[in-house]
C-alpha cells in the first residue's frame, strides 16, 4: 500500500540522482519522478496552492498520488510534502485528478479513486469521487464518508467507468461539481452533481456533450465565471484535426456561453482552442485575492517520447501561469504580471530592417522576448531560437496564407513537427511575446489572441537567437530579458 510518508521519504533519498540538464528555471515541476495534471489549483491564506498527479516512485505514469506546491508569485514554488496517497480500498489504484474549493477557514480536495477490477488495467476498472480536509492546507485527511459520489449516481446512458475529473465550485451558495465521461459511443461529455455541504451530492444533469466532432471522453472539465459569462474548459481526447487546429491526440478547448443551474444545461454556439501548439494539456483555472482568473496547464502530451524519462529521473513541468481575459466574444491569454519581476540583463533595439537573416547579437537559454514585426513586402519572417550549427526552433509568420508556425523540426532530441494557427495582422504588425526555459518555448501571439506551447531538448550550446525574412520586413522593436 502507498503512503504519503513513504512518498516525500522516497523522494528526499532520490533527489541527489537528478539530471538537470534540462530541468526548468521559471516553471514548476516535481522534486522526482512523474507530473501530469495540475490539480487542486486554488488561492488559500495568501498563497497560491498547485496540486499535481503525481507518481513519485518513477518518471513515468504510475499509481497516481498529490503532490503539492505553494507559491506567492505563481512563479517561484515551494515544494511540500506529498497530499494524497492511493491509500484506500476506494482509490488504490490511483488518487486521480480533481480540484481545490475553501469553506471557511478548511481547505477541500475533491478527487477521483481509481480502482481496477480485471485483469487488462485499460479496460477493467471503475471510479468514484471522494474528498480530503485539510485545517493548514498542508496535513490532508480523507473524509470517512467517502466515497461521496460513487458509480450508482451515474445516469444509465453514460459510461459507467469513466467519470473523473471533479472541478468544484459555488454558486448562490450551492456547490456544484462538474466532471468528464462520454457516453460509450464515441462522445466525450460533462456531467454535473449538485451539493449544499460538499458531503451529500445528487445528480443534475448532462450540460454538454460533443457534436461528434470533440473526441471520445471529455476530459479535465473547468467552469467558471468571467466578465458575466460562463467559460467551459475541457480537454477532449482523440480530438479530431479540424484544419490547423487541434492536431494533438488530445486537446484542450473553451466554450463561452451560460450555465443553467436549475435545468443543468450549458450553453453554447461554438468551441475554440486555449493553446495551439505541441504541449498543453488539463488546464484549471483559479481566481486569486487581485480577481485575476489564472489558468495553468500540464506541459507535456500524452503518448509520445518525453527524453527525460531516462536517465533523468523526472518528466512532466507546468505551463507558464496565464491571465484570462475576455475580449469581445472570445479569450485572450496572457502572461502574468510577475514575470516582469523575473527580468535582469535587458537589451533593446529597434528600426532594424531585415532581408535575409541576423544574428540578434543576444543569446541564452532562459529568457524572455518581447519582438513587434512589420511585414511590409515579405514573403515569410520570424526568429530563430536556440540556435546553433543546424539545430533551430523556427517561429514564423507566411504573408500568403496568414498563419504563425512554430516548428521543432530541427530543435533538438525528442519530438519534431510543426503546428500552425491562423493570425491576423494588425495595421500590419505582428507581436510576439517569447519565454524560453532551457526545454521549453511559450509564445504569445497578437497580445494573447494565440498561444503556442512546445517542450524542446536542444543541446547545451544552442544559445542563439536570429531573425530572418524572406523578402523584406522591418523589426520595429525588439526587447530581450534574462529570466533569473
Amino acid at each position: 500500500m502507498y503512503t504519503r510518508e513513504n512518498a516525500d521519504k522516497f523522494i528526499e533519498s532520490r533527489k541527489y540522482l537528478l539530471n538537470g540538464e534540462y530541468r526548468l528555471r521559471f516553471h514548476l515541476m516535481s522534486e522526482f519522478g512523474w507530473m501530469n495534471d495540475p490539480n487542486g489549483f486554488v488561492y488559500y491564506n495568501g498563497e497560491y496552492h498547485l496540486f499535481y498527479q503525481h507518481y513519485p516512485y518513477q518518471p513515468v505514469w504510475g499509481p497516481m498520488h498529490w503532490g503539492h506546491a505553494v507559491s506567492r508569485d505563481l512563479i517561484e514554488w515551494r515544494h511540500l510534502p506529498v497530499a494524497l496517497a492511493p491509500d484506500r480500498e476506494y482509490d488504490r489504484d490511483g488518487c486521480f485528478s480533481g480540484s481545490a474549493i475553501v469553506k471557511g477557514d478548511r481547505l477541500y480536495l475533491m478527487y477521483t479513486g481509481h480502482i481496477v477490477t480485471g485483469p487488462d488495467k485499460d479496460l477493467h476498472y471503475s471510479q468514484n469521487q471522494n474528498m480530503a480536509v485539510s485545517d493548514d492546507g498542508i496535513r490532508f485527511q480523507k473524509l470517512a464518508g467517502n466515497p461521496v459520489i460513487g458509480p450508482e449516481q451515474l445516469p444509465a446512458d453514460v459510461s459507467q467507468k469513466d467519470f473523473r475529473d471533479p472541478k468544484v465550485f459555488e454558486r448562490d451558495g450551492v456547490y456544484y461539481a462538474v466532471l468528464g465521461s462520454n457516453d460509450g459511443k464515441g462522445s466525450g461529455l460533462i456531467l454535473m452533481y449538485r451539493s449544499d455541504d460538499l458531503l451529500h451530492w445528487t445528480f443534475v444533469n448532462e450540460i454538454a456533450r460533443s457534436d461528434g466532432h470533440m473526441g471520445d471522453n471529455w476530459e479535465c472539465p473547468d467552469l467558471f465565471e468571467l466578465e458575466g459569462h460562463d467559460v467551459l474548459m475541457l480537454s477532449p481526447q482523440r480530438m479530431p484535426a479540424q484544419g490547423d487546429d487541434y492536431q494533438n491526440l488530445h486537446s484542450t478547448a473553451y466554450m463561452i456561453g451560460r450555465l443553467d443551474t436549475e435545468q443543468g444545461r450549458f450553453l453554447y454556439d461554438r468551441y475554440e482552442p486555449i493553446d495551439c501548439g505541441f504541449d498543453f494539456y488539463a488546464p484549471q483555472t483559479t481566481v486569486d485575492d487581485k480577481g485575476r482568473r489564472i489558468v495553468i496547464g500540464w506541459m507535456e502530451t500524452w503518448e509520445t517520447e518525453i527524453p527525460t524519462q531516462l536517465g533523468h529521473y523526472w518528466a512532466g513541468a507546468m505551463s507558464l501561469p496565464r491571465e484570462v481575459a475576455m475580449h469581445g466574444d472570445v479569450l485572450y491569454f496572457k502572461p502574468i504580471d510577475e514575470m516582469a519581476n523575473y527580468r535582469h540583463n535587458g537589451f533593446e533595439a529597434a528600426d532594424i530592417l531585415l532581408d535575409g537573416e541576423r544574428d540578434m547579437g543576444v543569446s541564452g537559454d532562459c529568457y524572455e522576448l518581447e519582438v513587434v514585426f512589420r511585414a511590409d513586402r515579405a514573403e515569410e519572417f520570424g526568429l530563430k531560437l536556440r540556435v546553433h550549427g543546424e539545430e533551430e526552433t523556427v517561429l514564423s509568420y507566411s504573408a500568403a496564407d496568414g498563419r504563425f508556425r512554430f516548428n521543432r523540426e530541427k530543435a533538438g532530441i525528442g519530438p519534431g513537427g510543426e503546428r500552425r494557427t491562423r493570425v491576423g495582422l494588425n495595421d500590419g504588425l505582428l507581436e510576439l511575446r517569447v519565454f524560453v526555459d532551457r526545454s521549453s518555448v511559450e509564445v504569445f501571439i497578437q497580445g494573447g489572441a494565440k498561444v503556442m506551447t512546445g517542450r524542446i531538448y536542444p543541446g547545451a550550446e544552442s544559445l542563439g537567437i536570429k531573425a530572418y525574412a524572406i523578402g523584406s520586413c522591418s523589426i520595429v522593436s525588439f526587447k530581450k530579458w534574462d529570466l533569473k
